[in-house]
């Protein structure tokens, strides 16, 4: 199978659009990156992650999300390469390097591959207790938003399971934060923004009715849930309905990648 063959064509956003914008795109799209180009020129991406951290910096000043703009935030996270790139190739890239692949021929983009194309299109075995990360990073419904944030940036995670008293009762993503700093910036007068947002906490923000799997659930289910929920991670739970763990999509490509290339250079 070559990549050329799961390719899908992205959502564009021009690098002069505003991050309000983007997002009300990313949104519209049930999508969580667009491709930045400016006159037909390939510039980079526009992740969530990254509206997350140029929403929430003070280097912005208080500015609203409308008169900032994507140029500010666009990424190179991301690898090209040729349509007729074999996709155990793109696994191991991606597992490696944590970007997308963008396929191109001659300069002109012909559509890009995300992990999502991956868990569409490729088989997978086993069990999600043997996948699953077993120390997964939690936050407290108590917790600032701007804890969170930081917690999101330093540890390069989109998503956190907030646990109180020892159970899990909600989760809380980088979407949640990106919008919440848009409404922030949007609604709060710009000489109270500094107090208020000491003020923000998860509880205010974060989803709850989290949808998790067990630990003998089949992997083959698990991303079948994450497909059809449109989400980027699930809480593993044990028989006693505790949490045991976490599965991410990024725990999906690791495990295709190592059962590929043995010797890659991923820590198995």
């Amino acid at each position: 199978m070559q990549v050329q063959d799961i390719m899908v064509q992205p959502i564009e956003v021009d690098k002069g659009d505003t991050l309000s914008h983007a997002l009300d795109l990313m949104e519209k799209n049930n999508t969580r990156r667009l491709l930045v180009t400016h006159d037909n020129n390939l510039l980079g991406i526009l992740t969530m992650r990254n509206l997350t951290k140029e929403l929430g910096t003070r280097k912005k000043g208080a500015k609203p999300a409308s008169s900032l703009h994507v140029a500010t935030a666009v990424s190179d996270n991301f690898i090209k390469l040729l349509p007729d790139t074999e996709v155990d190739d793109v696994i191991i890239l991606m597992a490696k390097n944590g970007g997308i692949v963008i396929v191109t021929d001659n300069e002109n983009v012909l559509g890009w591959v995300t992990p999502q194309q991956i868990m569409e299109n490729m088989e997978f075995d086993g069990y999600a207790g043997e996948i699953m990360h077993k120390e997964p990073v939690i936050v407290s419904p108590a917790d600032r938003v701007s804890h969170v944030r930081r917690l999101i940036l330093e540890k390069d995670m989109g998503r956190f399971p907030v646990v109180e008293n020892g159970t899990l009762i909600g989760i809380v993503t980088e979407k949640d934060i990106a919008q919440a700093m848009k409404a922030f910036r949007e609604l709060v007068p710009e000489n109270q923004q500094d107090s208020r947002i000491k003020n923000l906490i998860v509880e205010d923000i974060m989803k709850t009715g989290v949808q998790s799997v067990k630990t003998n659930t089949p992997v083959s289910e698990v991303i079948r849930i994450m497909l059809e929920k449109n989400i980027g991670g699930v809480p593993v739970m044990n028989l006693e309905n505790e949490m045991v763990g976490f599965i991410t999509r990024r725990n999906l490509l690791k495990m295709l990648a190592c059962n590929l290339l043995k010797n890659a250079d991923i820590t198995c």
